[in-house]
Order: structure tokens, then C-alpha cells, then sequence
């Protein structure tokens, strides 16, 4: 499946962007969450050494139960265990007022109150901070995403506006005919790479134009400068072979000759249709019945069927009236039957199907199918022991495109088919 470059750019962009942001959201929420306790662990032990300082020295054991009265994030326990270093850690305290357990940064220290140890127990409340480590990653979240969103649209947009001239030069070039006379108009453009692509592919266009141009010119003046040499090269082979006096090697020489001068004619004649398919020279339409268009060749290449004892079976399931020059069509449907019967075997079938705006020739023959990539080339032929000029199906499809048809070859059941849909 094939995507447009800006939208495999884009893809990247975004699966990037979602990366970005599954690991940069938890990144910043936990290294928040751990900045936050870093600095509520040094409020606590800043709290604690307030207290040994300003505290203890005046207070005596008698002190300890209103000192606890009145502090409640700071209290003083009588030491059931042994607590020789500070320790800090998390502990959950039922709130009364909320009803609610609540999280607690806790630090526990020794400390010594009229020679006797005690605990020094201090605490912060980590609910509302724990709320707005999560408002802030949030807040880095949304805020992220909108860079994000709002850069992908941006890009997007001023891509689409860059890329408009390179998409204007492809559009131009898949419009482009080198049949046509008038060449495409590129769009001026600043951006220095599409600019030398313009200007490439102009050069490109105006130089193959041109080539183009002199060989049909070439090929239809050599095609009309051939005619009359050729008839008159023909009638003289035809005088030489009514000779009385001439031998049979002599007469045989004069048939090879006579046969290369036809097939040299009918070379001629195919040449110059081709260049008179491309100078639209056949630009009249009009209504043409496809049946009687068929059943006129049949009659026409019935001594040819007859010949390899072929059978030709026509079948109309329906007449299909088509707009189109009466010429080109009968030219198509004349040289698909003279192709079916050319490439045919003894007491083999012709048959021929018309229905729904389809035609279909199908032809024994080979028992291998014909290379598809080479079948409609101009010269190409079957097999080297051929002896048409190979422009047969050429000129077919010269005609299918010129009329937007389209025409198809398959092998089916030892059955060569081609197909025209109209």
C-alpha cells in the first residue's frame, strides 16, 4: 500500500510525539513526587533540629504532656524500643474530621529530656501535596500536548503549503500526452529543489517532444515516399512472374520477393496508420453497431478461416452502440480476427462474444500463453517464424487508448482471449 511522503513524515512525527510523552509524563511526575519528599524530609529534620536547639534545653519530663497537647505534628513518646539513629518513613493516620485515612511523611529521632531518651516524633501531611504533584504533572501533560498537537497541525499545514508546487508538477506530468502539442505549464516556485526539478523536467519533456515529433514526421514522410516505389515494385514482380520463358528456380525467387514486397506494403500501410492515430487525423465520432461491424469481418476473413478449416462462432447476446470514429473501430475488430486466424491451428475455433459494452475474441492456438509485458508492443512478435510486422495488436491498442478503452489478453481452457470493454 502506498502513502503520500507527507503522510509517512507525519506518521513518524506522531508515533514520536506519543513516545515523548508516555516517558516524559512519569518522568515528571515521579522526579516531582521525589523533589517534593526530598524537601519535606529536610522540613522535618529542620523542625527537629529547631526543637533539640530552642526546645529541649528548657524542658523538663513534667512539660512533655502539655507540649503534646498543643503540638500536633510534633510529639514526644516515651521510647519503648531503642531508636539510636534518625528514621524516616510513610505512615497512614485516621483523619477524624475527614473520617479518612491520610498519608504521613513521619521522622522518628532520639532525643534526651532530663537524662531520660524519649522519641521525637514529627510529621507532615503528604495528601495535599501528593494533589498537587498530580495537578502539576497534569498541567505538563495538557500543556505538552497542545505544543504537540499544535506543532504536528503546523507542520502539517506549512508541508502542504511546501509541497503544493511538487504536487502541481506531478499533476502536470501525469496529464502530460506527447502526442499533444501544447506542453504543461509548471508552477514558478521559490524553493530552490523544486525550482531545478521544474526546470528539469521541462527540459526533459521539450527534448523527447521533439524527438517525438521527428520521428513520426519521419515515419509518416517515409510511409508516404514508400507508397508509390512499393506499387510500382509490386507491378513489376507481377509482369516478371506472367513471363513464359521463366524457370522454376527464377519463379520461385520472384514469389519470395513478391511475398517481402506485401509484407513490406503491409508494413508501410500499418506505419502510416499509426502516424495518422497520432496526428488525430480520425477525430470524427459517430454512432457505429459493433454486430454488423462483426459480422462484416466474419464474411471478410471467411476464405482465411476456410483455409486452416476454422471454426468462427459469433455470439450477441446484445448490440452495443458505440460513439466512435467507424474507421479506428473497424480497424480494431479486424485485426483481433485477423489475429485469432493468423495464430490459429488446423480445424481450430474462433469465437466471438459480444455483451454489455464487452467484446470478446478467443482463439485456440499455443498451448502456452503469449508474454503479457511484450504482447502490445510495436515488432513484437509471437515467435520469430511469424511473418506479420508485429503492429497488429499495436495499432489495437493505439485505438483502445485513443477511444479510452480497455482492452486485456488471458489464456484460459488452451483459449487466447482478448477483451475490449467499451
Amino acid at each position: 500500500m502506498r502513502r503520500r511522503l507527507l503522510n509517512k513524515t507525519l506518521r513518524v512525527y506522531i508515533l514520536f510525539s506519543l513516545l515523548i510523552l508516555l516517558i516524559s509524563a512519569p518522568m515528571f511526575y515521579f522526579l516531582t513526587e521525589r523533589l517534593y519528599l526530598e524537601d519535606a524530609d529536610e522540613i522535618l529534620i529542620l523542625r527537629k533540629n529547631e526543637f533539640i536547639k530552642y526546645s529541649i534545653p528548657a524542658m523538663k519530663a513534667s512539660d512533655i504532656s502539655i507540649w503534646n497537647k498543643v503540638n500536633r505534628d510534633i510529639k514526644i513518646e516515651e521510647s519503648s524500643y531503642d531508636l539510636y539513629k534518625d528514621s524516616i518513613f510513610y505512615k497512614f493516620y485516621m483523619d477524624t474530621l475527614l473520617n479518612e485515612n491520610e498519608t504521613y511523611r513521619v521522622l522518628m529521632s532520639p532525643v534526651t529530656i532530663d537524662g531520660k531518651v524519649y522519641h521525637l516524633k514529627s510529621r507532615i501531611n503528604l495528601v495535599e501535596s501528593e494533589d498537587l504533584i498530580k495537578s502539576i504533572a497534569l498541567l505538563f501533560f495538557i500543556i505538552l500536548a497542545l505544543l504537540l498537537t499544535g506543532l504536528f497541525f503546523i507542520t502539517k499545514r506549512l508541508s502542504n503549503r511546501l509541497w503544493q508546487p511538487f504536487y502541481a508538477t506531478l499533476q502536470q506530468i501525469e496529464h502530460f500526452d506527447i502526442d499533444k502539442s501544447t506542453s504543461p505549464k509548471l508552477l514558478e516556485t521559490d524553493i530552490e529543489e523544486f525550482h531545478r526539478l521544474n526546470v528539469s523536467i521541462n527540459s526533459l519533456m521539450e527534448r523527447n517532444t521533439i524527438i517525438y515529433k521527428s520521428q513520426k514526421e519521419f515515419i509518416e514522410n517515409a510511409a508516404h515516399e514508400l507508397q508509390t516505389p512499393l506499387a510500382v515494385f509490386q507491378v513489376k514482380l507481377e509482369t516478371l512472374m506472367q513471363h513464359p520463358d521463366l524457370t522454376p528456380d527464377q519463379a520461385d525467387i520472384l514469389l519470395k520477393l513478391a511475398e517481402s514486397a506485401s509484407r513490406l506494403n503491409r508494413l508501410n500501410k500499418n506505419l502510416l496508420l499509426l502516424s495518422k492515430i497520432d496526428n488525430t487525423h480520425y477525430s470524427e465520432r459517430e454512432k457505429v453497431s459493433l454486430k454488423n461491424i462483426i459480422e462484416k469481418q466474419q464474411e471478410f476473413f471467411m476464405e482465411q478461416a476456410d483455409e486452416k478449416k476454422l471454426s468462427i462462432t459469433i455470439e450477441v447476446k446484445e448490440d452495443v452502440i458505440i460513439k466512435s470514429n467507424p474507421v479506428l473501430t473497424e480497424i480494431l475488430v479486424s485485426n483481433l480476427f485477423l489475429n485469432a486466424i493468423r495464430h490459429n491451428v488446423p480445424d481450430g475455433s474462433v469465437n466471438v462474444l459480444l455483451n454489455q459494452n464487452t467484446l470478446i475474441i478467443s482463439n485456440t492456438g499455443s498451448k502456452n500463453p503469449i508474454p503479457s509485458e511484450k504482447l502490445f508492443l510495436r515488432f513484437s512478435k509471437p515467435n520469430h517464424s511469424f511473418k506479420g510486422s508485429g503492429l497488429g495488436l499495436a495499432i489495437v491498442k493505439k485505438v483502445a487508448d485513443t477511444n479510452n478503452w480497455e482492452i486485456s489478453y488471458a489464456f484460459n481452457s488452451n483459449l487466447h482471449g482478448f477483451t475490449v470493454k467499451f
